[in-house]
């Protein structure tokens, strides 16, 4: 946390430094503005050329100075922020509080084999704590990768460019700041996308012509009617400005279209072509860092200034509404003619690489995220990876608990590779297999787990912990059970799986819930199934002396002291001993 205090003070700092400077700026601007009225005034009034030289000299100088200023700006802006992701990871360790991150609620899916039943998505999910992404593209990669169990090879890369970027916070930390000063939504990214899709127009050559003729004959006759003062330059200069509008306006429909598309896009290109100058401009060393930088080169050209050029463009595009400039502009010059043409031409030149660029940038704020978790975790481990099906983890706790405060416990799957898991209310069964769960999702994709030491076989997970009644499908919460289970055997046929379930079976009687258990768990140990199972059915433990090999009974207990009930939540081998449901119910005063 030592590290966020600091780079709060050096980042105010500097801040007031440039703050500093854009009020020096802001005065100097003002200096010259009058300057250059005195110098235009006395122009007028002596009609001597050194004084219309000085005036068009402070006009460049004021040019010059605006657009110093707007860089001064947008440092100053970029600072905050920076100083904003420092406060908010500061508050994040210092109260365990997620929610100043965006939780990603758009992507839960009720029906997903695991994200669901581990609360990967939501309020106080997973996915807030690790969000780091401030990009539509970053979220996405995020999510499908907390979704999807990628090939082994995949996850040892993002091991390495994890550890890599897990030590650069300033860099990390500028891709996410860049990112924050105009956030893109889902509106403007998806409407970028179907822009790039679009067919380019191509101009026929007549029109090409007309672009570039129409413009110069108004400037030449324009410029020879002030020089000579000539009645029928006037005229022919108005008639040709008549004309460009005319041009300008059979252009109507083409330019409606591209200002639909791009009115609120400018801000978030530029932030775009700023996130993407870090990332051209580091030095990386992993593989895959070094991969999806490559994926920002299209020719020679480097996505950043192609991106910088487009959002030029399309804030050039926005004055086409400017009921001023716009009749000026294009009937001198055809002004927004020439705009269209150069969208038509950057998009046949480059439309076809604005979704790899911006899934490349995403896939950089995704191993962020992860190098952001072991930043903020440095006890967190990186599991080795194998293809033994070997599954280990030592002093394991749930990566949203904190460290201080989790009480860890050790699991080894290497040898019996499933168990079952009895235990009273509340003694731990469910925080543990989710704490397993997830864990072992976040070791498959190449993040640190919340462990001393693990090992793991990336496998197929499937969990079944808190399936729901699906109303509008007319669906029971047993039917959606046996569906799942369904799923799970189907593909245990083709392949092992890791598999975690809690009290299965809810919605049937004893008898049947206990035979029903007994069988999915035979049936499970006789396939490659790796994980558990957690009930409070004591007699579905003895299913373990069937499978001495593959099966082993684990338990979580309680002590109760007269009126106290202690929990202790460590694993321990066998069967629970004892109950505290009828216990607390008298505590309470139910019975």
């Amino acid at each position: 946390m030592e590290i966020y205090q600091a780079n709060i003070e050096k980042l105010k700092s500097e801040l007031a430094l440039t703050a500093k400077k854009d009020r020096q700026l802001s005065y100097v601007r003002f200096f010259i503005v009058i300057s250059a009225v005195f110098a235009g005034y006395q122009f007028f009034a002596n009609q001597q050329l050194l004084w219309i030289s000085i005036t068009g000299l402070l006009v460049f100088v004021f040019l010059l100075l605006v657009k110093n200023h707007r860089t001064v700006k947008i440092r100053a802006a970029f600072l905050q922020q920076k100083i904003d992701v420092n406060k908010r990871e500061l508050h994040f360790l210092q109260k365990g509080d997620p929610l100043v991150f965006d939780g990603g609620e758009e992507f839960i899916q009720s029906n997903h084999n695991f994200s669901y039943d581990l609360d990967f998505f939501g309020h106080h999910s997973l996915f807030q704590s690790l969000n780091r992404a401030g990009t539509q593209a970053g979220k996405r990669i995020l999510a499908n990768s907390l979704l999807n169990i990628p090939k082994i090879d995949l996850a040892k890369a993002r091991q390495v460019a994890v550890k890599e970027l897990a030590a650069n916070v300033s860099w990390r930390q500028s891709i996410l700041a860049w990112s924050q000063l105009r956030p893109d939504d889902a509106e403007s990214y998806q409407g970028l996308l179907k822009w790039s899709r679009q067919e380019p127009k191509t101009l026929r050559n007549f029109a090409r012509i007309l672009q570039y003729l129409l413009p110069a004959l108004f400037l030449v006759c324009f410029a020879l009617y002030l020089v000579l003062s000539s009645g029928l330059l006037g005229n022919v200069s108005g008639l040709l400005f008549l004309l460009n509008l005319a041009v300008f306006a059979s252009y109507g429909k083409a330019l409606k279209q591209e200002l639909t598309a791009t009115t609120q896009i400018e801000k978030t290109l530029r932030n775009y072509a700023r996130m993407l100058v870090e990332v051209e401009g580091q030095a990386f060393e992993s593989p895959l860092l070094k991969a999806v930088q490559q994926k920002l080169l299209h020719g020679d050209v480097c996505a950043s200034k192609s991106i910088e050029k487009l959002a030029s463009l399309f804030g050039r595009m926005e004055h086409v509404t400017n009921i001023v400039a716009s009749p000026l502009l294009n009937g001198s010059l055809l002004f927004h003619v020439h705009v269209l043409s150069g969208l038509n031409r950057w998009r046949a030149a480059h439309a076809s690489q604005v979704e790899v660029w911006l899934d490349a940038l995403g896939e950089i704020e995704f191993l962020s995220s992860l190098g952001n978790l072991s930043y903020n975790h440095p006890n967190f481990a990186f599991p080795k990876l194998n293809r033994e099906k070997k599954i280990r983890f030592d002093d394991l706790g749930h990566p949203l608990l904190s460290e201080v405060q989790a009480v860890t416990n050790s699991v080894d799957l290497s040898g019996n590779r499933f168990f079952i898991l009895t235990g009273s209310n509340m003694s731990g069964k469910s925080t543990f297999l989710r704490a397993l769960g997830t864990n072992m999702v976040l070791g498959s994709i190449g993040a640190p787990v919340f462990a001393k030491e693990a090992e793991i076989h990336p496998l197929p997970v499937f969990v079944s912990m808190r399936l729901t009644d699906n109303l509008t499908d007319s669906e029971s919460f047993f039917y959606a059970e046996v569906k799942r289970l369904k799923l799970i055997m189907e593909q245990l046929e083709t392949e092992p799986c890791f598999i975690l379930l809690d009290e299965i079976l809810r919605g049937t009687n004893s008898d049947d819930k206990r035979a029903g258990t007994m069988e999915v768990i035979k049936k499970m140990a006789a396939k490659q199934a790796y994980g558990g199972i957690a009930t409070h059915d004591l007699e579905v433990c003895n299913v373990t002396e069937q499978f001495p090999q593959v099966l082993v009974n684990k338990r979580f207990e309680v002590q109760m002291d007269e009126d106290e009930l202690f929990f202790d939540y460590k694993l321990r081998d066998g069967i629970c001993e004892n109950k505290s449901a009828s216990f607390i119910m008298k505590k309470m005063g139910v019975i």
